[in-house]
């Protein structure tokens, strides 16, 4: 069952672009796992959140990248179910997820360009997110 069948919750939402975040180099490392069940355990808008349902977001994600217009079909779920004041928390997510295996593939970088073209994330503001996921990334 995809979530085009089902209501697509905020939570799902930033599950989504997670989730595209990770795919988005055709390639999901552990660490990205790893990242995104963190993210979904510990921070407060995901309360209450059935940690089941990510596997049928992945599904979903999955799927559309595999459709020629399956990305724009994604950031319109995204658009509709995420209320414009977590557009910053799920960038947030996104660029911890792909700083999470200690480099930025150019396909993530892309996507990440995507993003905060879709969730109309300002300059200034996605330099400050992407600057701090960098420093949390760091390694010695």
């Amino acid at each position: 069952m995809t979530l085009n069948a089902l209501p697509l919750t905020a939570q799902d939402s930033l599950v989504a672009i997670m989730i595209a975040v990770s795919a988005s180099d055709e390639t999901i490392r552990t660490s990205e796992l790893m990242t995104i069940q963190r993210i979904v355990n510990h921070l407060p808008v995901f309360a209450g959140y059935d940690d089941d349902r990510i596997a049928v977001v992945a599904q979903t994600v999955f799927d559309l990248l595999e459709e020629v217009d399956g990305l724009d079909a994604l950031f319109g779920l995204v658009r509709d179910a995420l209320p414009e004041k977590l557009s910053e928390t799920a960038y947030a997510m996104a660029c911890d997820v792909a700083a999470a295996d200690g480099k930025l593939k150019e396909s993530e970088l892309r996507l990440l360009e995507e993003i905060r073209y879709e969730l109309n994330i300002d300059r200034l503001h996605g330099a400050a997110i992407e600057r701090g996921a960098r420093a949390r990334h760091m390694t010695l």
